[in-house]
């Protein structure tokens, strides 16, 4: 009985923290589907009644939101398949790849992630305006090609791949590009899944790099927006609310629909150094 009453007790534990860090976000879509007289009340409303729509249909009076999700969308996309894309590739040669350097190359590139973007952000702009890209959603999306962590963490996950495969690939005529895109990738969607949700989300709630690099209106993305919106309020509103929940719910109900490749690839990264 002492085990299963154990089993009881971390669950019932585990469900009332789930429950307290929930809350908050049940709270904001309750208020966001409130009348302005009934939201915001003490103690808090936890059931949207009366319901409405009208501060979702608000937004788009107030600030541009489709042009900003637009744009918001397309760095995003463009961001994660981009940095997707060339994260394997370098993990590829970091993990399979025997070239001179190879380990202290690796090292001294990890030491980027000891490194704040804001004591980088001086010289990307720099080089943003020398390439001319200044207030273009290139400059958001291109610094994000390059992602130490994705490197890192599709290294690892190669690692915990045995080499076997490879060499039996090797043996009937496969190269390096072979090896990648029909070997090793295949068996890395887990990763490529949990990945696919950490750069989309990071790239969706970007909020320092918009304020830095862009300026037109026509050019913003949701994080600006929401502040714009919030300044023209005067303060927390139920329209605000709504707004916000219109920007985290897309990203939320995705990685619900991949919550468990999420979980079983850092279980992988963790098999193998």
């Amino acid at each position: 009985m002492m085990p299963r009453l154990r089993s009881n007790l971390v669950s019932l534990v585990m469900a009332v923290v789930a429950l307290i860090m929930v809350a908050p976000l049940v709270w904001l879509v309750v208020q966001s589907v409130l009348p302005e007289d009934d939201a915001l009340t003490v103690p808090p409303n936890w059931i949207p009644k009366p319901f409405t729509t009208a501060n979702y249909t608000a937004i788009t009076g107030l600030i541009p939101f489709g042009r900003m999700a637009l744009n918001s969308l397309v760095v995003a996309v463009i961001s994660t398949a981009g940095s997707l894309a060339v994260s394997v590739t370098a993990a590829y040669a970091f993990s399979r790849v025997n070239f001179r350097g190879r380990n202290p190359i690796f090292a001294l590139l990890l030491t980027a992630l000891m490194v704040p973007a804001q004591m980088t952000v001086i010289p990307v702009f720099i080089l943003m305006r020398f390439l001319g890209l200044f207030d273009n959603l290139a400059a958001l999306w291109l610094p994000a090609l390059i992602n130490v962590f994705a490197i890192f963490f599709f290294r690892q996950y190669f690692n915990s791949i045995p080499r076997d495969l490879d060499e039996a690939a090797t043996i009937d005529g496969a190269g390096h590009l072979w090896i990648l895109f029909r070997l090793l990738i295949p068996l890395s969607g887990p990763a490529l899944a949990a990945m696919t949700i950490l750069v989309f989300e990071m790239s969706w709630n970007n909020y320092f790099g918009p304020l830095i690099f862009l300026s037109s209106p026509e050019h913003m993305t949701l994080p600006i927006g929401l502040v714009t919106l919030q300044h023209g309020q005067n303060g927390a509103t139920v329209v605000v609310f709504a707004a916000i929940t219109a920007v985290v719910i897309p990203v939320l109900v995705v990685f619900l629909i991949f919550q468990r490749s999420f979980v079983a690839s850092i279980a992988a990264v963790g098999l193998r150094a």
